[in-house]
């Protein structure tokens, strides 16, 4: 998708109007060998991704029909074939039946009709979707659009974009600006991460949402200069934990304590709750020698009180509820009914079940920030089993609003005879609690001055900032893979995997082209080594191509695995990492 992506982009700059008119059933293909003489492509600066671009109010990822415009001129491809180029804010009417897609435009009696998928670009300009909104404005999108059938009739609409240029309209949606630029950075990176290496691929036919389902993304229209430049300042650089990209996990408040990912979240595939551990995504407070949550006792002091911590500023950090027994009951009646549907009631409560009058909220076992991990609904002849704290935020609602976390103890009121009258509930934190704290990072960036890789290394336990890790391999003659990172101190050194004996690497860094032995031992290869490369990086953006050589062992068609990771170097000289 990424070669398709860059094809359509590139050859939609190289036609003028005229031409496109005219060769409206010539293959990309021919295009571009006709076309090299004139412009050699160097293909996306980043990786490209794919974007589902809900409805408003993100109602349904399924369409059966749109209006599309671009603020440049616009074309329109059948499956790579270019079919028609339209001028800028020309409004074109597509809609899908019977398997076939039908495009109108104004003055057209016929439609075109076609079987798609449909591409779709704009030369010089953004895309948009007629009465789309976000953010109170029209939304607009840099990339292409692509138009996806689906079996049941209806379509997807995917924003195909280079992952630089989708977090630009991420940063600021996920984060207010007003956090500072370090605080954005963090942000930034984690919301790589999360794109390059969602939990889920949230459908067949693209990898995230433009939702809270994945990250809030509204497109170029809701850019902000500072978002921006974090973005700009970060850009190549994710957090990696033993070769591999991290979930970055992120919520608003963690209320002065981070829960382990186990805690908190199922196992996607198998539904495994506690799921399996991630070793950097660590239960940790932000008060160091804070002792753990899990006894009750230690959670009711903790959250109701409000100890100094990194998100303190949030207006979620600290929070009460209160019900009534009967108001409680009936929320619970209906609440029990859709959460039953998770499997994580035990036993399910169905749709004509009756709850019994209650007796107390039962907390049975805690995460170390507190966090429920599994309580008990206990009436007068039933016991209901709740586990995940998801499902715990959205069984207790109030005024039909799920709690905003579960951090949170309970108080059961009770009268003379021991009959339930209210439950008071003290919290803290907004969100799963697990990973980076926004509100923390916000505080730690622009009150305490501390800089967004610090800030990451808080929140994610033994991470690495780097280059995505990749495999450069001669299967097919040499293969070359070229990266682009930015670097604030001229500082960074390659990290190399050469399981396969790799007798070098030619790295060209900015221009500098540096062919480099990889070492060996007394018995072959070694394994794992790492070059500095400083005094060839400069101060911001840096681009780094590197291409492997003949393999030591040729019968062995494999490759070699290697990063760049960024030296950070403090006021004292001190190097860490």
């Amino acid at each position: 998708m990424k070669k398709l992506l860059y094809a359509i982009l590139v050859f939609s700059f190289i036609l003028t109007p005229t031409q496109a008119q005219i060769m409206p059933n010539i293959p990309l293909a021919t295009l571009q060998a006709a076309q090299q003489s004139a412009m050699q492509p160097q293909g996306p600066s980043s990786e490209v991704v794919r974007v589902g671009i809900g409805t408003q109010n993100f109602g349904t990822y399924q369409y059966k029909n749109i209006t599309i415009f671009g603020t440049g001129d616009t074309q329109i491809y059948d499956n790579k074939m270019l079919i028609g180029n339209y001028p800028p804010n020309q409004e074109i009417s597509i809609s899908y039946n019977n398997g076939q897609f039908s495009i109108y435009t104004p003055g057209n009696i016929f439609p075109e009709k076609i079987d798609g998928p449909i591409q779709i670009t704009s030369n010089f300009g953004l895309l948009g979707v007629s009465g789309l909104k976000r953010a109170g404005k029209q939304a607009l999108y840099h990339g292409a659009f692509e138009l996806t059938p689906n079996k049941n009739g209806t379509f997807n609409l995917v924003n195909m974009i280079e992952v630089e240029d989708y977090l630009k309209g991420v940063v600021p949606n996920e984060m207010p600006v007003s956090f500072g630029l370090e605080a954005l950075k963090a942000q930034s990176v984690a919301a790589r991460n999360y794109v390059l290496s969602p939990r889920t691929k949230a459908s067949t036919n693209y990898d995230v949402v433009d939702s809270v389902a994945s990250q809030v993304y509204f497109g170029a229209n809701t850019e902000k200069p500072l978002s921006n430049q974090a973005v700009e300042e970060t850009e190549g650089i994710v957090a990696i934990y033993n070769w591999e990209l991290i979930l970055a996990q992120y919520s608003s408040t963690a209320g002065g304590y981070t829960e382990s990912y186990s805690n908190a979240f199922s196992d996607p595939k198998t539904k495994e709750f506690p799921s399996p551990e991630k070793p950097y995504l660590k239960a940790k407070a932000d008060i160091i020698g804070q002792p753990p949550l899990n006894k009750e006792e230690d959670a009711a002091k903790y959250y109701k009180s409000k100890p100094d911590a990194y998100d303190i500023r949030s207006p979620y950090y600290r929070w009460e509820r209160e019900w009534n027994a009967q108001e409680l009951k009936k929320a619970l009646e209906t609440t029990l009914v859709s959460q039953s549907t998770t499997g994580f009631v035990h036993p399910a409560f169905k749709k004509d079940d009756k709850l019994d009058d209650l007796v107390e909220l039962k907390v049975v076992r805690r995460g170390d920030s507190g966090k429920i991990i599994e309580m008990e609904v206990i009436t007068k002849s039933q016991k209901y089993k709740i586990f995940k704290e998801l499902v715990v935020r959205r069984l207790l609602t109030k005024d039909g609003k799920a709690l905003p976390s579960a951090n949170v103890v309970f108080d059961n009121i009770k009268d003379e005879n021991g009959n339930l009258i209210s439950v008071h509930a003290y919290g803290g934190g907004f969100g799963h609690g697990v990973g980076m704290s926004q509100y923390g990072a916000g505080f730690m960036g622009s009150e305490m001055h501390i800089p967004y890789d610090k800030i990451l290394q808080h929140y994610y336990s033994g991470i690495t900032l780097s280059t995505k890790p990749v495999i450069i391999s001669t299967d097919i003659g040499q293969q070359s893979i070229t990266q682009h990172f930015y670097s604030k101190n001229k500082k960074a050194k390659i990290i190399i995997d050469n399981k396969f004996g790799v007798g070098s690497l030619t790295v060209d860094i900015n221009g500098f082209k540096q062919n480099y032995e990889l070492p060996k031992e007394m018995l072959g290869f070694k394994r794992y080594s790492e070059i500095d490369i400083s005094k060839y990086l400069k101060k911001g953006r840096n681009t780094i191509t590197f291409t492997s050589s003949e393999f030591f062992n040729s019968s062995v068609r494999k490759g070699i695995r290697l990063y760049v990771e960024l030296v950070e170097k403090d006021d004292d000289g001190y190097i860490w990492q």
